[in-house]
């Protein structure tokens, strides 16, 4: 018997083969939230019949099923993989460095045929774990955060074809030593792509990744669920990077002449093998570019800044997810 409580739920997740149809979770996630949901709709005849003052329940019909949500977790040493490759879009296998180091690529591609299952166990007040099984489930965008002073955290939002409380209960198992990068070992680098260089003042950056897609693909004789969403608009990266008024030249210039840049947030973590090989979660955005304002005086303090920034197509370079892990399979 579970705790009868959220200490007792889990999140499993795996790829699919075929948009929709179900596999069993073959990695477990460690989420701080799990707000997936099933979604309907459903048709109410407006037939009249003599005398009857309201609708009738046999004429009220179900049509189209989905689901969305969000799963919110640490960025952590394991267990990115799979999430990762669902919003960048790229086959991704694990290269070896040196064992037991493994490297991930994610190059921002298409991620039509992409899609994963998701089941979410939810404990009862009884403490019995009911299974929520999610599946075609495409992410829709990705937000990360990196701050300071905190945990690095990451939003995947989703939707979904369909929700199913069928399918049997997976039991979660979890790797050894799942560790989440904080702040402290984070660096924001700028410059050309390849030549990037850590810039100093920086106290926070967020970066989203918009893969906007048409959700609303329900045809006739389709069941009332959704073919697999296609991309429908170019994908949207921006966010925003946080600065204390340190180097003018970094940020404020760039900001001021339009120039484009090479923009690289990383998280180094614990040695993973000898004799320089780390835990790195690394993000490159080529191809950046500022928007907002110059830095104000805003009182007594140091000048700081937000300094929005949009990433687009350099002619060259695509963005990129980097991971190096001890998974040596995609998990």
């Amino acid at each position: 018997m579970a705790i009868a409580s959220g200490l007792g739920a889990h999140v499993g997740i795996a790829p699919e083969v075929t948009y929709g149809a179900y596999v069993a979770p073959t990695s477990f996630v460690q989420p701080n939230k799990a707000s997936l949901k099933k979604t309907k709709n459903t048709e109410q005849s407006a037939a009249i019949a003599s005398g009857r003052l309201q609708a009738a329940a046999a004429g009220r019909q179900p049509t189209t099923v989905g689901g969305s949500g969000s799963l919110e977790l640490d960025v952590a040493n394991r267990k990115m993989g799979l999430l990762v490759q669902a919003l960048m879009g790229t086959s991704v296998t694990p290269t070896v460095l040196t064992a037991p180091a493994y490297q991930q690529t994610h190059v921002l591609a298409d991620t039509f045929g992409k899609s994963l299952s998701i089941q979410v166990g939810l404990p009862d007040a009884s403490g019995v774990v009911r299974p929520y099984s999610y599946t075609g489930c495409k992410v829709t965008s990705a937000t990360f955060e990196i701050d300071l002073a905190k945990i690095l955290a990451a939003t995947f939002e989703f939707d979904a074809q369909d929700v199913s409380e069928a399918q049997a209960l997976a039991a979660p198992s979890y790797p050894a030593a799942v560790s989440p990068f904080v702040g402290t070992q984070a660096s924001v680098k700028v410059g050309v792509f390849g030549a990037e260089a850590a810039v100093a003042g920086v106290t926070k950056a967020t970066v989203k990744i918009d893969r906007n897609l048409n959700t609303d693909r329900y045809y006739l004789g389709g069941g009332g669920k959704k073919a697999e969403p296609i991309a429908n608009a170019p994908v949207g990266i921006s966010g925003t990077v946080s600065a204390d008024f340190v180097d003018k030249t970094v940020f404020a210039d760039r900001f001021v002449s339009d120039a484009g840049f090479s923009l690289v947030i990383e998280a180094r973590g614990a040695l993973l093998a000898a004799p320089d090989t780390y835990d790195l979660f690394r993000i490159t955005l080529p191809g950046c570019y500022l928007d907002g304002d110059t830095p104000v005086l805003d009182g007594p303090d140091q000048v700081s800044g937000d300094f929005p920034f949009t990433c687009l197509f350099d002619g060259a370079n695509t963005p990129k997810i980097e991971i190096v892990s001890a998974d040596s399979i995609l998990a």
